[in-house]
Formats: structure tokens, C-alpha cells, sequence
């Protein structure tokens, strides 16, 4: 719940952004799409399966002080059963080649071939999960080599925890969020709560600077090739960092009275 406290500035980083963005957003209206989207058997358990998932990792973190991977690996673990059931149902219509009635009353209708939760493993991006492992590894490799313990030093002993947790911010919009706050916690620097605070709202809106700084932005990329790139993104990073620094101002003026400057965990 303590992460409400960043509510506010989220949103303040979000809507100047959105606002300095939608002025140069055409009136042109797309073609309406008439298509009809049709839901596949078990949709609707798929959707279950992911906020049952969200729910017994926090679940699992705050009431049973486990960690919260252990509550995705469950849901994940769960949902490649319930594949595997829809992987066995499939060759059964195969076989037989007939309908049956879905859940919701939907009809479901085999259309050759049979459902294989794997293939949907396959189709993600390999080069940026692989991305992430080697900078989480390198990270790891600096922190046994002594090279966070200089960095923190220089950062938020020279500069101040201030000053160094807003350059984490740009530095997530470069290397990534996660690493970045990897090696926040493997520094461990004495910081009070509202400086862990902001912190946590810089290396999480700060990403967005740049398309490579979050997961979601090198997703899109692959997605939309040709359409969203790098540079496409750059035209309008001087936005989003208005939207960052207006987020850690609304911080500041919210959360005041976190910032006791006695350091905590």
C-alpha cells in the first residue's frame, strides 16, 4: 500500500506528457473496423489464470513473506496445465472434427491443427529476455568485483541520494529499469523512505525517456518495425523528461514528510 504515496506524481508524469504529445496528434478519424473479434475456447479462464497469477504473487509476498516469484512460477505453472488440457482437447476434435459448446456458451469450432502454448513461448522476444539476463549478469559481476561500491560512493555519498536517484532515472532510460534497480539495492545506500520513494519513481518512469529503456517500449519496436523505432521515439523524449522532472517536483510537495533524513532499510 506504501506505493500509493507515488499515485499522484505517476499520474502528473503521465498527463504532461499526454498532454504535450496530444497537440501534435492528427483529427483525422481511421476507418471504423467492422471486424468481429471472436473469443477461442478458454479465453475467458486465460484471463482469470493472469489476475489469479497477479494476486498470488502479492498475496504470497505480503501475507506469507515469500518471495513473490514463487507466486508467478504457481500461476505460470498453472496456466501450462490448463494448456496442456487445451493441447489434449484440440487432438480430440481433430480426431473427431466436430463442435462443442464453449464456456459462457460460446461455440468453439477446431480449425485444423492443435493448440500448443509453446508455440506462443516461441513467438517472444528471445534477444530481449537474453538482453536482460546478460545486464542483470554483468551487474552481478560488478558487484563482485567491488565496482557498485565505488559507484555508490560517488553517487550518493559525493552527489547526494537526491541527485543520484534522479540519475538513476536517466540511467534506466538507457540500460533498463530493472538492472538498473538491481544495482541500486546491490549498492544498498543509506537512504531515508522518501528517498527509497523516489527512487522507485524515477527508475520506473524514467525508462520512458528512451524506447529501449523499458521492456515495453523494445516489445513495440518488434512489433511495429518500420513504425515505431528509436529515433521516432527521440523526437519526443524532451516531453517525457518535462513529465519526469514535474513527477519528482509533485513528489517532493506531496511526500515532504517522508523525507526525515534518517536513513532506513
Amino acid at each position: 500500500h506504501e506505493f500509493f504515496a507515488l499515485f499522484v506524481p505517476s499520474v502528473v508524469n503521465w498527463i504532461v506528457t499526454a498532454v504535450i504529445l496530444s497537440l501534435a496528434v492528427s483529427n483525422d478519424h481511421p476507418a471504423p473496423v467492422k471486424d468481429k473479434a471472436k473469443l477461442q475456447y478458454g479465453a475467458w479462464v486465460v484471463v482469470g489464470l493472469f489476475l489469479f497469477t497477479i494476486a498470488l504473487a502479492v498475496t504470497s509476498h505480503n501475507v506469507f513473506h515469500l518471495p513473490p516469484v514463487l507466486g508467478m512460477m504457481t500461476g505460470l505453472g498453472v496456466l501450462k496445465l490448463y494448456g496442456y488440457y487445451l493441447n489434449l482437447r484440440d487432438k480430440r476434435l481433430e480426431k473427431r472434427g466436430s463442435k462443442v459448446a464453449g464456456p459462457m456458451g460460446m461455440e468453439a469450432t477446431h480449425e485444423g491443427g492443435h493448440y500448443d502454448i509453446y508455440n506462443n513461448l516461441r513467438r517472444a522476444e528471445w534477444d530481449t529476455l537474453m538482453f536482460f539476463y546478460g545486464v542483470i549478469l554483468c551487474v552481478g559481476g560488478l558487484g563482485a568485483f567491488g565496482y557498485l561500491a565505488v559507484g555508490s560512493q560517488m553517487t550518493y555519498t559525493d552527489l547526494g541520494p537526491t541527485t543520484a536517484n534522479i540519475i538513476v532515472g536517466f540511467a534506466s532510460a538507457i540500460v533498463d529499469n530493472i538492472p538498473v534497480m538491481f544495482a541500486v539495492l546491490g549498492m544498498e545506500p543509506a537512504m531515508d523512505h522518501g528517498q527509497w520513494l523516489l527512487v522507485t519513481l524515477t527508475a520506473g518512469v524514467g525508462g520512458s525517456m528512451l524506447s529501449i529503456g523499458s521492456a515495453a517500449g523494445v516489445a513495440v519496436m518488434g512489433q511495429a518495425r518500420g513504425i515505431y523505432t528509436f529515433f521516432s521515439h527521440l523526437r519526443w523524449s524532451w516531453a517525457v523528461v518535462l513529465g519526469y522532472f514535474a513527477s519528482i517536483w509533485v513528489h517532493f510537495l506531496i511526500n515532504g514528510d517522508k523525507f526525515t533524513g534518517v536513513v532506513g532499510p
